[in-house]
């Protein structure tokens, strides 16, 4: 689906176009197109690879799908694969935004992704000077936008995060704590892998031999780098937390045993003292002074109450029970 097809020139929109006429407006000197996609068929993949002259092996990543987030060059022109993530009710939904960036062209296509990027467009018409840059611009404030929507999913995880922590010494929460962080971790994950690769992939921006497009935007691609490195540090930290609390978790689950077996052993030994005297008195004696003793009954029925009350003090005492 077509979303916006724009012609700028010198940094001011110059009028929507139709996709027919793109070809038309690259001619122009100091003009350029700037040409959105949501979710699009084949076919105008295929047509947008005609109007731009686009690589067909970008092309085809495109039309694929699910790459990793990656910058390669193509003679002139660049393709850019970013993933976008989005929270929905506490879920992790991912996306896709592919860029091709020409000296004169961009084309934005986000596939599996609701939230779009008008204010990437507004913001851009509203700056003139800088869009003077032209598709060097835009390809920097769509980068920008997408890695600056990574840090309320970086928030989301944190918080989520510590409602885990706080029920980690709740007794009988040991298992919802471990799916929960299991959870966590594959959010983390999903947050890691879009990150990494990209901020590999930004540090060829600005540094080194840079593209042809890019020059001049140097300082601009070194701010994403920035952010990218702060997420970086942000999600290693987080997965050390994690780390610390599946250990603290575990620990919990081995000291709750170690309570249980503590409480059994202390019942089975006052258990056990009726059991023995009992067991003593049913066995078959030709004498028996006890026998033959008023008292001798109540006397041994006390003195097993006595050391029962006995043990059970003890092990109160050193918290057994």
């Amino acid at each position: 689906m077509l979303v916006n097809c724009v012609a700028y020139i010198e940094g001011r929109k110059l009028a929507d176009i139709p996709k027919e006429e793109i070809s038309e407006y690259l001619k122009r000197p100091d003009c350029f197109v700037w040409v959105a996609l949501k979710d699009p068929e084949p076919a105008e993949l295929e047509e947008m690879r005609q109007e731009f002259g686009l690589h067909e092996l970008a092309v085809e990543d495109a039309r694929h799908g699910h790459q990793r987030p990656k910058i390669d060059e193509y003679g002139d022109s660049l393709f850019a694969v970013l993933q976008t993530l989005e929270m929905k009710g506490g879920e992790l939904s991912s996306g896709e935004l592919d860029i091709f960036v020409g000296p004169n062209y961009i084309l934005s296509v986000r596939v599996r992704t609701e939230r779009g990027f008008a204010d990437v467009r507004s913001r851009a018409e509203r700056e003139p000077q800088l869009l003077k840059f032209g598709a060097a611009y835009v390809f920097y404030a769509l980068m920008d936008a997408v890695v600056d929507r990574y840090f309320p999913v970086l928030d989301a995880l944190e918080t989520e995060l510590e409602a885990i922590e706080e029920q980690i010494f709740v007794r009988n929460a040991a298992r919802s704590n471990i799916e929960g962080l299991y959870l966590l971790k594959q959010k983390l994950m999903t947050l890691k892998h879009a990150v990494d690769p990209l901020m590999e992939a930004v540090s060829k921006l600005f540094g080194g031999r840079v593209p042809m497009i890019c020059r001049g935007m140097g300082e601009y691609f070194r701010d994403v780098f920035d952010h990218l490195q702060r997420l970086h540090a942000s999600i290693e930290g987080i997965r050390d937390m994690q780390t610390t609390a599946i250990q603290v978790n575990l620990g919990m689950i081995s000291l709750n045993e170690t309570e249980v077996t503590k409480k059994l052993a202390a019942w089975a030994a006052i258990i056990a003292v009726p059991t023995l005297i009992a067991g003593i008195y049913g066995m078959n004696f030709k004498f028996m002074p006890e026998y033959e003793m008023v008292y001798g009954y109540p006397l041994t029925m006390a003195a097993m109450l006595g050391i029962d009350i006995a043990l059970y003090a003890w092990f109160k005492k050193i918290r057994w029970l």
